[in-house]
């Protein structure tokens, strides 16, 4: 890589997945952090992208008409104030968890030298989660703002987690190897600086856990 290529700014684009009424109103109501405190930070996202000239893409999940939850034409599939209201440069449809899977998200990003995705909007632990293993696996760097994401509770044939449980340890895991996780005003601070955000890696996140207990080596 040459200097010049290391020293390009990041060209990023910001991906707004999901953020739908069914997460807020719904029938699947996010948890965790608090939703209105994600609204307001997937705004601020918004809004700042679009200052800075960064793509905005807005993502909705559809299901037919009928099914129990994102049903094409239910209010609950219907995209949230918050993101009708603001500008975007592009709309995807989907109805697997990434973004990326069975729709034109990839090519449009290429077509436009994207080479960073920033992600907001719901579920941290399924279509953030998807998506942003999806992208890593594919070349992109990958950016998710925690608090501008969220999670529900779950309980099944193998236990069960609070919605706080699930986000916390899906954005640690995350934060190992496939997306850079920071705080709405980290990457704010990044995009005005005009600089990339790093992710960190399994084996030093593995150390630093067997260091805190009393075994291993931490860097």
């Amino acid at each position: 890589m040459s200097s010049n290529e290391a020293q390009r700014p990041p060209q990023r684009a910001l991906i707004v997945i999901d953020v739908q009424n069914e997460y807020v109103t719904g029938k699947l109501r996010i948890e965790y952090p608090d939703v209105n405190s994600s609204l307001a930070n997937i705004a601020r996202a918004m809004d700042a992208a679009h200052a800075a000239g960064i793509p905005v893409v807005v993502v909705q999940h559809l299901y037919p008409a009928g099914a129990p939850v994102f049903a094409r034409g239910s209010d609950g599939a219907a995209l949230h104030p918050v993101v009708v209201e603001r500008h975007r440069d592009h709309l995807v449809e989907k109805q697997l968890a990434s973004s990326l899977a069975g729709t034109e998200l990839g090519p449009w990003l290429r077509e436009r030298g994207i080479d960073t995705l920033s992600i907001v909007g719901y579920m941290t632990h399924n279509c953030d989660d998807a998506t942003a293993r999806h992208a890593m696996h594919e070349g992109w760097k990958v950016e998710l703002l925690h608090d501008a994401a969220g999670s529900l509770p779950y309980a099944n044939a193998r236990g069960s987690a609070s919605a706080e449980e699930i986000h916390r340890v899906f954005t640690v895991v995350m934060h190992t190897a496939f997306a850079a996780v920071v705080s709405t005003d980290e990457w704010l601070a990044a995009v005005a600086a005009g600089v990339p955000l790093a992710t960190d890696n399994v084996y030093l996140s593995n150390q630093r856990a067997l260091a805190a207990r009393g075994g291993g080596t931490s860097n």
